[in-house]
């Protein structure tokens, strides 16, 4: 799984792209790592989730990377970045009710290689998707002590592969209506969005 990865546009930038309000956002770019906060898309109802609650508009709201884990963590201090069994008690419930979903908006996700036999070092691997330079990951946002998120995952396309993983984030289709499915309709129709990216698609920078 990556961990880290790149944001290269502005808020404004963003917020165009993906139909959303920018808001105050300050965002202008860089390098996201865990537990710093980054841009997420979010329905706006943060503070009026449940059902019968109007929809919001899109927008464009800081959220950490790292949601804090459950009680019986081994390492309680340590965020959870991402979310490798959708089906876990501690993501469905949230996973269930769409105002929880989100859109991670990225330009260059990190992936480590394999390491080196010579050596024993890993090189980082820069990736992005040819086919949109500016995408989104599916995310998932819980509230607790701080606002925060994680990523969600599924099985590794072949460019994973070869770099020795088994899991790779969620990019989701270049297609609004696939994104509109993630954010807003049952569980059902959206899981069919955890599937790998095509390999053909994405491409090393």
């Amino acid at each position: 799984m990556t961990v880290l990865y790149r944001l290269d546009a502005s808020a404004a930038a963003i917020a165009a792209r993906f139909g959303s309000v920018a808001g105050s956002d300050p965002w202008t770019g860089g390098t996201i790592a865990p537990g710093r906060f980054a841009p997420v898309l979010t329905r706006g109802r943060e503070f009026g989730a449940g059902p019968g609650q109007p929809d919001q508009p899109l927008r464009l709201i800081p959220r950490l990377w790292g949601v804090p884990p459950p009680p019986n963590a081994p390492d309680p201090a340590r965020g959870v970045l991402s979310v490798r069994n959708p089906d876990s008690p501690f993501w469905i419930g949230n996973l269930r009710n769409n105002e929880f979903r989100c859109l991670v908006p990225a330009t260059a996700l990190m992936a480590w290689g394999r390491a080196d036999p010579a050596t024993g070092r890993r090189r980082q691997h820069w990736l992005t998707c040819a086919d949109q330079p500016l995408f989104a990951l599916a995310g998932v946002w819980k509230d607790s002590e701080v606002p925060s998120f994680a990523l969600l995952t599924t099985e590794a396309n072949a460019l994973w592969r070869g770099l020795g993983h088994d899991a790779m984030p969620v990019i989701l289709p270049d297609d609004p209506g696939a994104r509109a499915t993630w954010l807003r309709v049952g569980w059902d129709r959206a899981a069919a969005l955890l599937a790998p990216y095509p390999s053909s698609q994405m491409a090393e920078v």
